[in-house]
């Protein structure tokens, strides 16, 4: 049986997407998320979800960034604490996205520096 993660029904929580098993829906999890809440914490207090649930509403949510553009950073990741490293490591690698799902690649973040330094970017 294939699950799907993240439903969308008109009949269910006003229309809003939610998470597969849980009243969550996807823009809840966000603010959960930009609210500093992790991937131990959200499942604490929510044990129906699933880790990989979880990624796949913050997939959604950088497949449909219009909808929800509040819970993106300029650099377009998503708010607050994502999985860690190895907590991404687990996921299938469909899901592992820098700055979705997993953590932020460190590519960007050297890119960054280097600019707000002054200096040209770096050859390819």
């Amino acid at each position: 049986m294939t699950i799907k993660w993240v439903a969308v029904d008109p009949l269910v929580m006003r229309g809003e997407p939610f998470c597969y098993g849980s009243r969550l829906t996807v823009r809840q999890l966000l603010q959960l998320r930009t609210e500093g809440y992790d991937v131990p914490r959200l499942m604490s207090e929510h044990p129906e979800l699933r880790t990989v649930g979880i990624a796949h509403a913050y997939r959604y949510a950088g497949e449909n960034r219009d909808r929800y553009r509040q819970f993106f950073e300029r650099d377009g990741s998503l708010s607050g604490p994502g999985f860690t490293a190895a907590e991404a490591a687990a996921l299938p690698e469909d899901l592992r996205l820098p700055g979705l799902v997993g953590p932020k690649s460190a590519k960007p973040r050297a890119a960054r520096a280097t600019r707000a330094a002054g200096a040209a970017d770096p050859p390819a």
